[in-house]
Formats: structure tokens, sequence, C-alpha cells
């Protein structure tokens, strides 16, 4: 590795370091999403303050069993008022499926309880220490709630909640179920779900039947609650958690998102929003309305590392309601995996939340790397194979680059001598030895940063590819060699201990094998090269590998398997370009060639030259006053 890689790599390092920084909210930012937080738990704990009234409420009138059924049926209006005949009811489930997914609902509510996803599954670690494969579902959890808020007068609480009424099961089929909300004038709030073959979509449908005089009138929308705990779905929990967030659209904008990082809100005030997606690393539960809804407020709460579930998503949904007889709002429910063909299936740039990253690096995956990937994922069935096939690719497609680099590095080569020569004759000059040296790299024509600008070039690929492995659900538990999960890390040593800086405590050995052959093609490829002006920089080549060894060992195994397979592929085009391929007698006589061309200076040149000299007269007058002062 030469001082012009080294100086890619640190580039590399310090573009990391900024991004995270960038990424990062101002106190500007948090002070706002601290009020937008404060907001959103002031509607919480109102929400709170309804549900322990109506929870007391019921309570109460279960306590006295003796009530007569008149008293009884009076305090569930009193909370319920025209939906006390749904208030109270039996628990009864209704399971719809297909080859993809298993969907079980639950009448109290009119929800979704669990998706059961039939081709996918997560590993937990068993008694004996061994991994185990067991079902992965999606919205299970317990604390889970999707619900509707009916503004209803002359309540206590304002109004009420679906998610406390037990909805009548009045249609239910191997494809569809409707369950039905009834109100005591004869109206009802209704939800139909429907599925079908081969996608993991679910049509789903509301209406308000003769719910007009009942709703407030001065309500122009009905409020959806819905609060999602992401379940712990993947071995390295840390990059899924840096993967998993709310993502949203609205009609005239690009998709958007929450923080991954941090808590984070985004309110969407009068804001026609297209779609609100509660993602993790590899699934998502999106919520897609046919037309749009009037608003939203959406939210990303962190849990401790140590919480049962991954992260707390909450999202309140404004949707239409103009006071008419009868109502309806068409919905698409996708309960699935973040396969890019049938999120882009489904419209409105749903596959964005597939987190490939945004800007160049996000086209650069979407339309390049990953078309490729999948082309040559038709006729090889390892994963681990494709990639060492994408990585020659990618170096014969850069190449060229690489060929700029290595010619560059074997005309500074080929200056070596005149450029010891030159820093022997003038050792106790420094400033006068610089200014030696730009002269006789203009006199032979040599950019020493020639071979640092075509790796500066190759960096939005690497960017690209640093998103590309963890976001691609193929790699997902597709096993390759000793790992077993290519989207996480491998692990050829687990330790009683964690290593610092999130290490992890785990040693990776792709990490460890790519830091290995770095330090093999630092020392061939520079070798041959005069260190003795930066001292420091023959050092620091060999540090750059061992602080990337920390940064990658946690990270999927899919990236450092692939930079693995690219420094095999370095060492061996460095090796063949430069022994086989390139002329060192051409580069001898194409530099002599140059030499005696007569030269113009260029701005730059001109601009650097007149510095160094100006470095060097403030140097000769510091010496000079030295020299005049009296001794004591």
């Amino acid at each position: 590795m030469d001082r012009n890689t080294i100086i890619g790599l640190t580039l590399i390092f310090i573009l990391l370091l900024v991004w995270q920084q960038m990424m990062q909210p101002t106190e500007e930012q948090i002070q706002e999403q601290q009020r937008l937080q404060d907001s959103i738990e002031t509607v919480q704990n109102q929400q709170d303050v309804q549900e322990k009234i109506e929870k007391d409420t019921v309570a109460k009138a279960a306590a006295v069993e003796v009530e007569d059924d008149s008293l009884a049926l009076l305090r569930r209006q009193a909370a319920y008022g025209p939906f006390s005949g749904a208030a109270s009811g039996e628990l009864e489930e209704v399971v719809l499926e297909n080859e993809l997914f298993k969907v079980t609902f639950t009448n109290k509510g009119g929800r979704i309880k669990e998706v059961l996803l039939k081709k996918y599954f997560k590993v937990e670690t068993g008694e004996d220490g061994k991994d185990v494969k067991v079902p992965l579902s999606l919205l299970e959890d317990e604390k889970n709630k999707f619900e509707y808020f009916f503004p209803v007068a002359n309540l206590p609480t304002g109004g009420v909640n679906s998610g406390n009424l037990f909805f009548e099961v009045v249609k239910a089929d191997k494809s569809s179920v409707t369950f039905r909300a009834p109100a005591d004038n004869g109206g009802f709030f209704e939800q139909e779900y429907r599925i079908a073959d081969g996608t993991y979509k679910i049509d789903y449908d509301i209406r308000f039947e003769n719910l007009n005089s009942l709703i407030s009138q001065n309500a122009d929308a009905v409020k959806l609650n819905w609060v999602n705990y992401l379940t712990k779905l993947e071995k390295n929990t840390l990059y899924e958690r840096r993967y998993s967030t709310v993502y949203f659209k609205t009609a005239d904008e690009d998709p958007d998102y929450c923080s991954c990082t941090s808590d984070d809100t985004e309110e969407l005030k009068n804001a026609r929003v297209k779609w609100v997606s509660n993602a993790n690393q590899f699934f998502n539960s999106s919520l897609i309305a046919d037309d749009a809804f009037n608003a939203a407020v959406l939210e990303t709460r962190m849990l401790p590392e140590d919480a049962e579930d991954l992260k707390l998503l909450v999202s309140e949904i404004s949707l239409p309601y103009s006071h008419g007889q009868s109502e309806s709002f068409a919905m698409d429910f996708y309960v699935g995996p973040n396969e890019f063909e049938r999120l882009s299936a489904l419209g409105n740039s749903m596959q964005d939340v597939i987190p490939f990253g945004w800007s160049i690096f996000g086209t650069i995956n979407r339309w390049v790397i990953r078309p490729l990937f999948n082309f040559l994922s038709t006729f090889i069935g390892s994963k681990g194979i494709v990639i060492l096939f994408l990585t020659l690719i990618v170096k014969l497609l850069l190449y060229p680059l690489t060929y700029r680099m290595l010619y560059s590095q074997s005309k500074m080569g080929a200056l070596k001598p005149r450029l010891e020569g030159m820093k022997e004759k003038f050792k106790d000059d420094p400033q006068q030895q610089q200014m030696e040296t730009m002269k006789l790299y203009r006199e032979f024509g040599v950019n020493p940063l020639g071979g640092c600008m075509p790796m500066v070039l190759q960096m939005p690929i690497w960017f690209a590819l640093y998103r590309f492995f963890p976001a691609s659900i193929e790699f997902r538990q597709a096993g390759f060699l000793w790992a077993d999960d290519l989207s996480s890390y491998d692990v050829f040593l687990t330790l009683p201990f964690e290593l610092p800086f999130n290490m992890g405590a785990h040693i990776s050995l792709f990490t460890l094998l790519w830091a290995i052959t770095t330090l093999i093609y630092t020392y061939y490829n520079t070798r041959h090269m005069d260190m003795s002006a930066n001292p420091a920089m023959k050092y620091m080549q060999y540090i750059m590998p061992v602080m990337f060894l920390g940064f990658f060992n946690t990270f999927a195994s899919g990236l450092t398997c692939y930079l693995l397979f690219s420094n095999l592929f370095n060492i061996t085009q460095t090796i063949v370009t430069k022994n086989y391929i390139i002329d060192n007698e051409k580069i001898e006589k194409e530099l002599e060639d140059y030499r005696k061309k007569p030269k113009k200076k260029g701005g730059f040149q001109q601009r650097l030259e007149a510095a160094l000299k100006e470095q060097q007269r403030v140097q000769e007058q510091k010496e000079s006053q030295q020299r005049k002062k009296p001794r004591r």
C-alpha cells in the first residue's frame, strides 16, 4: 500500500466519520424534536387517561356482580356512547393464509394480531448454545395498537377507541374477513381485509355507515393510532437497529424517514401522505392509501440495547372524514420482506424502504449493483460465489483506473534514483529540497497525486457496497464457507468478553483475512518506495488496516468477503500489471522525451513554487535574526 493508497483510505475513513457526525441532529433539531415529542406525549397521556377511564368503568361494572343489566348498560353507555353495544363480547380469532404468509386477526379492535411469514425464519440460540431457526412473525407484540379514535360529543373521554370494541365477524371465508362494530342508531364502522395468492399485500377497506350524526360535527378527520414494537429478528441487532425506522412518502416528495440512530419525530401537517412504513432491516409493515392520508405525526423511539424489543414506532395518521351518510376509505397493507421487485410493483417508490442509501450511492446499488447481482444469481446458486464474480466484474470495470494508478507509481519509481540524489544534495535544506522535488516532477511530467485520484473516483462504488450487503435480503441467512449469514458478521472465535468500540465478543475471520492481505499488499506495493522524507507514513500504512479491522469486525460478512476477494484481485492485478504489462524501459524513454520538451508553468504550479519560495524566505529570515541576537 503506497502513500496514495494510504491517502485514499484515510479519506474514506475521514468521510465515514464525517458522515456519522452529519447524521447527528443539531441542537435546534433536538429542541424541535423534544417539542414534538412533548406534544406526542400529551396526546398519548390523554389517550392513557381515556383508556383508564374506560377500564375503570368496565372494572366497576364487573365488580358488582349483582348489579342489574340496566345499570350495567348505563355504565357502558357513559363510557362508549353509541358504541356501548360493542363494548363487551367474547374474543374471537380469524385466520387467512396463502402460500407466503398466515395472517391472524382478532375481533378485539378488528385488527391484525400476527403475520407469520412462511418462507423466512429468525435464528435464536438454543439451550445447547447452537443456533436454531424459529418461525418469523411481524406485528405480533401484545403491546401493539392499531385503533381508530371516533370523536363523539358528551363522552368523558371525548370519543371512542376502536381498539376497545368487540367487532362482529359478519363475513369470513378463505380469502377475506369483514369486522363490524355496530352503533345504537343502526349505523356501523366496518373493516374488511382481503388477500390473494402469491402476494404479501392485504387489501384493506374501512367504511363509515350512518355515523355522520354521531361523530362530532367539528371533526373533519378520524385519527388512526398505530403503535408498533419492532421485534428483534437478526443476529446482529446493532445493525438491525441502525437500519430500522419509520419511512413515509408524501404525494409531492420523495420518500423520507425518521432518524435511525436517535429519537425522532416527523410532523406532516396538512400533507397528503401516500404511505407509512414500519421497517426492520429486512422486513416491513406498510399502510398504503389508495388516495392519501390527510396528515401524520410519525415517531421513532430508541429502546435500551438490552430491551426485549428493537424499537418503538408510533404513528398518528389522519384519515379524511366529510360527514357523509356512507363513507369509505381504501388502503393496502403490505406485511412482508424487503424484496425489491415486490415493493417496486406496489408503486409510489415503496422500494425505497430498502436502506440502499440515498443520492448517487443508492442509485448505484438499485440500478447497477443489484441488477448485476440478480443476473449472476440466475445461474450461480452460492451467494458467496456470486460475490466472487461480482468482485471480478467490478475489478475489470475499474481496471483502467487501476492501471493509471499503477502506471503513475511506476513513473514515480523511475524517478526514485534522481529523487534520492536530489535529497542527498539538499539534505540540510528541507525547503529547497521541496522546491527541487516539485521542479523534478514538472521537468519529467510526473503527477505525485496521479495514483490517488483513481482511488478517489472509486469511492462512490465502495460507499455503495458498504450499504448494499447489509440491506439486501438475498444475503440474509445465506451461508458461504464458515459464514452462516452473509448479511451479518461471521464468527471465527467467540470471546468471553466484549471488545472495545462496539467490536462485539467475537473475531470475524473474513475481516481478519482482509487485514492480513491488506498488510501483504501494502508491503509488496511499497517495498521499493523511499519513506525517508516522511517516516510516519511508513507506520501509518500498516496502522490503517488495524483501524479498519475494528470497524469491520461487526459488519456484514458479505462485505468483508468482498473486500478479501478485492484484495486478492488487487495483489494479482498489481503483480501482473507491473511485471508483465507496464514496460519500465518505455517509461524511462517517455520521461526523457518529456524532459526535453519546452514547458509552460501552469497556474497551480506557479502558486505552489511561489508558496515554497516564500516559506524558504521566511525561514531564512528567522535564521538570520537568530544569528544577529547578542549572546549573553
